[in-house]
């Protein structure tokens, strides 16, 4: 058994497009993989196409029935919002012991990796006194951290990258997801990037799928078995 968490600078870097990529990629290599996105908010489980959650279930080969979307993403939240806002707006609140536990049981049952997505950036909060980043440190799993090319990614990159070795977390990879029409030049983003990563740095280009990123997509298979 092994198991990753693929976190992200902020939301709608690329989390998803990676998660479901490194699932393809494990699928086409023969090997088991499994996949979780234990929250999501901005998710109406009545409509549920196009979602994180059945986007995941897609690259699993698995059907985006109800039961299939409650065992991927239990705590689900209509309101596009912070995990702890969304869930506040209904009346809810997320219990941390019990994705803690859902997280690592989930692990020990795969036979082979399990795929982990968060949900927003690395800070984001869970609840009154958690973050994402703190679900990540209780698991103790390795990190894949997600971010786009956009302006301001790498001051968050490495805001972020901080954070995470600060709780000497394993940081296996940052993946650079090409955000289209970004004014920066991606190539001067990664230049940057490579003076201050402090792990493996791989690049996705969103509008090139094929060859090129599925070779990115077999390196980072790589890092995480």
């Amino acid at each position: 058994m092994s198991a990753a968490f693929i976190t992200g600078t902020g939301t709608d870097v690329g989390k998803t497009f990676v998660t479901a990529g490194l699932i393809r990629c494990f699928r086409a290599l023969g090997q088991p993989i499994d996949a979780l996105k234990p929250l999501v908010s901005g998710f109406d489980l009545a409509a549920p196409s196009g979602s994180d959650p059945a986007i995941l279930l897609d690259a699993l080969g698995r059907g985006i029935e109800p039961e299939a979307l409650q065992a991927i993403s239990p705590w689900h939240f209509r309101a596009p919002l912070s995990p702890d806002m969304a869930a506040r707006a209904e009346g809810r609140a997320i219990d941390f012991e019990e994705a803690v536990t859902f997280c690592r049981v989930a692990a020990e049952r795969t036979a082979g990796t399990l795929l982990i997505e968060g949900i927003g950036g690395v800070m984001v909060p869970l609840d009154r006194s958690h973050t994402v980043l703190d679900l990540m440190a209780r698991l103790g799993f390795p990190a894949i951290l997600v971010t786009g090319s956009y302006l301001g990614a790498l001051s968050h990159i490495f805001c972020a990258q901080e954070v995470i070795l600060r709780r000497a977390l394993d940081l296996r990879a940052i993946v650079v997801s090409e955000t289209e029409r970004s004014s920066v030049p991606l190539e001067e983003t990664l230049a940057t990037l490579a003076n201050f990563a402090k792990a493996p740095v791989l690049c996705l280009r969103r509008h090139m799928a094929g060859a090129s990123n599925a070779a990115v997509f077999r390196h980072l298979a790589e890092l995480i078995s």
